[in-house]
């Protein structure tokens, strides 16, 4: 008898900025399909009450502190995971954002953060992996990219550069580390709700952007998560180098008003 799909039984994970939103939905997920998940979050009394809930439901998840990201600091924190554990399988670097800025006002200090958080890091912690991952004959390297690596927005250049960079940084990854059973891809978040947090999701705005979104409104957190899912399964064994885009279609119209001639919204 088969096992059922996308079932992670044995496996040890890793998600950064898993406390909370698409972080802790990716936790979730993974420990529901039977990983062991160390959540790495730079607030750690968010971490350790999603790992108080999961443990409440019979799952398994840990927390460590993820608030450097420098390459000896990740080394550290991957490496201690493996010992702990006794091998690593999963990372997923989650761990993402932006000091947002126009081009004209961007510095130093905010490039410099983007990038050692959106791309330094998710290097760092795929080169530190990959031992492990070796010893097993079996690697998933998952990062949460986004649709602003294709698409512009306003006062996020840097940012756009960063996931441009990370989505290349997944296929060349990939390539190399292709006879090693390990893969590697990325999910392209789009526009995702996040309640009671940025403002996108505020009640004033969110019907202005959901409007020029095809399937007419935004993304869940659970939305990335079960796509991460599928990419961390066995399932997903011949699946290395992509990156999934999880929009509501909001790349596919050439301008808005295709979108309100398509619907007269």
């Amino acid at each position: 008898m088969q096992p059922p799909p996308f079932n992670l039984e044995g496996r040890v994970a890793i998600v950064t900025g898993g406390g909370r939103g698409i972080g802790a939905a990716i936790v979730t997920r993974l420990a529901q399909a039977g990983a062991t998940v160390v959540i790495a979050n730079r607030t750690l009394d968010v971490a350790e009450a999603l790992a108080r809930d999961l443990a409440a439901e019979g799952r398994v998840a840990h927390c460590v502190p993820f608030d450097r990201l420098d390459r000896s600091s990740l080394r550290a924190m991957v490496d201690g995971v493996a010992a702990q554990h006794g091998r690593l399988d999963i990372v997923v670097h989650n761990a993402g954002g932006c000091p947002w800025a126009s081009l004209e006002e961007l510095d130093e200090a905010r490039l410099d953060e983007t990038l050692a958080l959106n791309l330094n890091a998710s290097i760092w912690l795929a080169q530190t992996a990959m031992p492990h991952m070796r010893a097993n004959r079996f690697g998933r390297i998952l990062v949460t990219s986004s649709v602003s690596a294709r698409v512009a927005m306003g006062g996020g250049a840097h940012y756009s550069a960063a996931k441009a960079g990370v989505n290349a940084f997944i296929r060349g990854a990939a390539f190399e580390l292709a006879r090693d059973g390990i893969t590697v891809n990325g999910v392209e978040a789009g526009f995702i709700e996040k309640p009671g947090r940025g403002s996108m999701s505020a009640p004033e705005n969110k019907p202005k952007l959901e409007r020029f979104i095809p399937m007419g409104h935004m993304g869940s957190a659970d939305d990335i998560a079960c796509a991460m899912l599928y990419l961390a399964s066995a399932e997903a064994k011949y699946v290395t180098g992509q990156t999934i885009v999880v929009d509501g279609g909001s790349t596919l119209p050439e301008t808005g008003f295709a979108v309100e001639r398509q619907w007269g919204i």
